[in-house]
C-alpha cells in the first residue's frame, strides 16, 4: 500500500502544520541534549494493529533533518503484534526527540483508522459487500484518514462535496420531490461524478428507482426492510441500482447487514470513533 492517492505536497503541508503547532518558537527540552549527539531509536508496537501512516511519520523527521535514516521492518497496511519492532531511526538526538510526538501522532491515528476498517472488512468476509467511509473525518485530515481506510481494506465514498452528489432529505425538501431532485442532480452532474440519493422508507425507494436512481442510500433500514429493498431492486431491472446501507452500523451488526445483499455499507465510525494505536520510541543504549 502506498500514498499515491495523495499528493506529496499535501502530506508535507499536514506535517509542517503539525510540527509548527508542537514546536512553536523552539523545543526547550531538546536543548538539554548536545547538538552534535547522534543516537539510534526504535519504534515499538504496544498492542496489535494495522500499520498505517509511514509517509507522514517519515516526513515528520525529514522536515527537521534530511539526514535522519528510517529503516522500516514492516510494510504499510501490515498487521503487527504487541512488542513488535516497527522501524529503526538513526540521526541527531535533538531531531529524534523533537519530531517524536508529531510522527507518533500521525502513525497512531492513521493506524487506528486502518485497524478499525480492517475489523469491519474481516467481519464481512466472504460477502460481496464493500465497507465504505464517510465525510465524518478530522478537519484538515480527511485525505489522510481516507487513505487509512484503504490501507485497512475499505473503500472511499466521495472525498468532499465536489466529487460526488449525495441527495439527502433537506435537498429533496428544497427540490420539491425525489423525482425533481434526481432530475436536477443528473442535469448538473459533471462527467464521471456519481449521483446518489438517500431514502428512509420503502415508498421513497420505489420513488427513487422509478425516477431512474442508480445509487441509493438506505438510511436506518432494519434487516427486514433491507432484504425487501434488495429483492425489490433486483426484480425491477437486469441492471439493478447500487444499494448502500447506513446508520448505526456496529461490528456486532455489520455481518447481518452484509448478508441482506446490499452492495455497500457506509460507516462513520471508521474515522470518528477510533482508539489510537499504542506506540513508543526507545533510544538504544
Amino acid at each position: 500500500m502506498n500514498a499515491a492517492i495523495l499528493q506529496s505536497e499535501a502530506i508535507s503541508q499536514q506535517v509542517r502544520q503539525a510540527l509548527n503547532e508542537d514546536i512553536g518558537t523552539g523545543d526547550l527540552t531538546a536543548a538539554l541534549i548536545q547538538s552534535d549527539q547522534h543516537l539510534r531509536a526504535e519504534i515499538i508496537a504496544k498492542d496489535a494493529f494495522v500499520v498505517c501512516g509511514q509517509p507522514w511519520f517519515d516526513e515528520s523527521f525529514r522536515q527537521l533533518s534530511p539526514t535522519v535514516t528510517i529503516d522500516w521492518q514492516v510494510e504499510e497496511g501490515q498487521q503487527v503484534s504487541n512488542n513488535q519492532q516497527l522501524c529503526v531511526l538513526t540521526g541527531e538526538a535533538r531531531v529524534l526527540l523533537t519530531a517524536e510526538r508529531t510522527a507518533l501522532n500521525f502513525l497512531q491515528m492513521l493506524s487506528a483508522v486502518a485497524t478499525r476498517t480492517q475489523q469491519f472488512v474481516a467481519a464481512t468476509k466472504d460477502t460481496n459487500v464493500q465497507i465504505v467511509d464517510t465525510r465524518k473525518t478530522l478537519p484538515g485530515l480527511r485525505l489522510a484518514q481516507k487513505y487509512a481506510v484503504r490501507c485497512g481494506g475499505g473503500t472511499n465514498h466521495r472525498t468532499g462535496l465536489y466529487d460526488g452528489i449525495l441527495i439527502k432529505e433537506n435537498h429533496i425538501i428544497a427540490a420539491g420531490s425525489i423525482a425533481a431532485a434526481l432530475q436536477q442532480a443528473t442535469a448538473i452532474a459533471p462527467p464521471g461524478v456519481f449521483v446518489q440519493i438517500e431514502v428512509e422508507t420503502q415508498d421513497e425507494l420505489a420513488q427513487a428507482l422509478a425516477a431512474g436512481a442508480r445509487m441509493v442510500l438506505l438510511d436506518n433500514f432494519d434487516l427486514t426492510a433491507l432484504r425487501a429493498a434488495v429483492a425489490y431492486n433486483q426484480q425491477l431491472s437486469a441492471a439493478p441500482a447500487v444499494l448502500e446501507a447506513s446508520g448505526n452500523v456496529t461490528l456486532a451488526t455489520v455481518r447481518a447487514i452484509a448478508e441482506t445483499g446490499v452492495d455497500r455499507i457506509s460507516i462513520g465510525s471508521l474515522t470518528k470513533d477510533i482508539q489510537a494505536a499504542d506506540l513508543s520510541m526507545r533510544f538504544a543504549g
